[in-house]
């Protein structure tokens, strides 16, 4: 059974949302603060991330557009480059999607744990139990169909700018609130290295809307409303980080961003008192729940387009006529994340590991434009959005990757088996993809 379209642009644009704020906006605001060094190369990174990420969003877009298919972050490397250059890629996103939802969701149970469970249950068994009920939980829902799971999306996505939006504005309303101090201080080192490293942690934060076109199957009237859903959902997201990270620095101070990882809690203690740390960990709950409901929604679609390859089995195309889910698909994503929980460290540590592979593998899909321009040349292109100011945009988000993706190599060489583990993945993938290929030929 194929998948038919039944989201809409409203569904599309809250899944884009979702998959750009999760967890990150409410800690890693504190790791640039520390690369940055100053209150000008903090916001510089955040507005600069966020015009890149601007330009990345139209890029993809059009993308999008000229290709709409489901499992479209696959379909567009194969289409473009070369199947074992699709697969290579793909699978190592996958499994990094998978480790970054683990740490993700461990990271809201420590937040939620608290008011959840008694004390003595606040420990590390107590963090995994609640982040495997919580994952198994949004499996339930996506296992109800993609409908509604998309309805929970909306509700949780609505829900989670809200609050954002109130911790915000409520800076404005008291009149109690410490001045901040040290809004100035010296960044270590010469500014383009502090500003390169500072776009490491702006640009984690600003991921995740690439990964939109993986649902060209299921959007009506996808070349209209993939470009369009993208264009104003990323524009939602600049807004809401960057007055974000305004309230965090009118409360906190540079050097209180510097000291603090729990930035949203510890402004929402100031602002509220003693109940603004309860709400604002239910809070981080639900931008976790959102992040994870959205993966599970999506990672399965490039298991769909694998399989329409023959890369992977048949099994993993497989979808319920009735409620357009991927069964098995979505089992095994969601058991590769439980399976990764028992051997996941922290989130911190898994950041630059998720980064370098996102940086590696976005950049490269973006190069796609080039190549469907010149593949679509002659088409009748009237109902496809296309960049207006081609090739800049493109050109802009590309480089700017490449040159986060040369920061995180300089931030390896307190571990020099990083750069090779993150190699070897790719490695990996590809002796994988042969080896399949491989089988295929073999005569029966």
């Amino acid at each position: 059974m194929s998948i038919k379209p039944r989201l809409s642009r409203f569904d599309l644009t809250m899944i884009v949302i979702s998959l750009v704020i999760g967890m990150g906006i409410f800690g890693t605001p504190s790791d640039v603060a520390q690369k940055a060094g100053n209150s000008w190369v903090f916001f510089g990174a955040w507005i600069f991330g966020g015009l890149v990420s601007l330009c990345g969003a139209l890029t993809f877009a059009e993308i999008g557009a000229r290709y709409p298919t489901t499992g479209g972050f696959y379909k567009v490397f194969s289409y473009s480059f070369h199947p074992a250059f699709a697969f290579m890629i793909n699978w190592v996103l996958v499994i990094s999607n998978a480790a970054s939802v683990a740490a993700v969701a461990l990271l809201g149970a420590e937040y939620i744990n608290p008011i959840l469970l008694p004390a003595d249950m606040q420990n590390s068994f107590g963090t995994k139990l609640t982040t495997i009920l919580t994952v198994l939980v949004l499996y339930g829902i996506n296992f109800l169909g993609i409908k509604l799971s998309a309805r929970t999306q909306n509700v949780l996505t609505i829900f989670k700018a809200g609050m954002i939006v109130v911790l915000c504005t409520a800076i404005f309303k008291s009149d109690a609130l410490p001045v901040a101090t040290s809004l100035t201080s010296q960044t270590d080192g010469n500014l383009v290295t502090a500003f390169g490293l500072s776009l490491v942690a702006v640009f984690f934060t600003y991921t995740g809307y690439a990964q939109t076109i993986n649902f060209g199957g299921d959007i009506i009237d996808a070349k209209r409303n993939i470009p369009r859903s993208i264009f104003i959902g990323i524009g939602v997201v600049i807004t809401l980080y960057l007055a974000i990270n305004y309230a965090y620095f009118k409360v906190l101070g540079l050097e209180g961003l510097k000291q603090n990882h729990t930035l949203a809690a510890t402004m929402a203690g100031i602002i509220f008192g003693p109940t603004g740390a309860k709400i604002t960990s239910i809070l981080m709950f639900v931008s976790v729940v959102a992040y994870v409901n959205v993966n599970i929604l999506s990672s399965p679609r490039v298991y769909y387009a694998m399989a329409e390859d023959g890369i992977l089995p048949q099994i993993f195309k497989r979808v319920n006529e009735k409620t357009q889910v991927q069964e098995f698909g979505m089992s095994f994503f969601v058991i590769a994340i439980l399976v990764i929980l028992f051997f996941v460290g922290s989130f911190s540590d898994m950041l630059r590991y998720v980064m370098f592979f996102e940086t590696i593998g976005v950049s490269v899909a973006a190069i796609a434009i080039f190549i469907l321009r010149k593949k679509t040349r002659g088409q009748d292109i009237k109902d496809i959005y296309t960049i207006k100011w081609y090739p800049l945009v493109p050109l802009v988000f590309i480089l700017s990757y490449w040159f986060v993706t040369i920061n995180i190599f300089i931030s390896f060489k307190e571990n020099p088996y990083a750069a090779l583990f993150c190699l070897a993945a790719y490695a990996i993938g590809l002796g994988i993809y042969y080896l399949s290929v491989g089988k295929q030929q073999k005569p029966v």
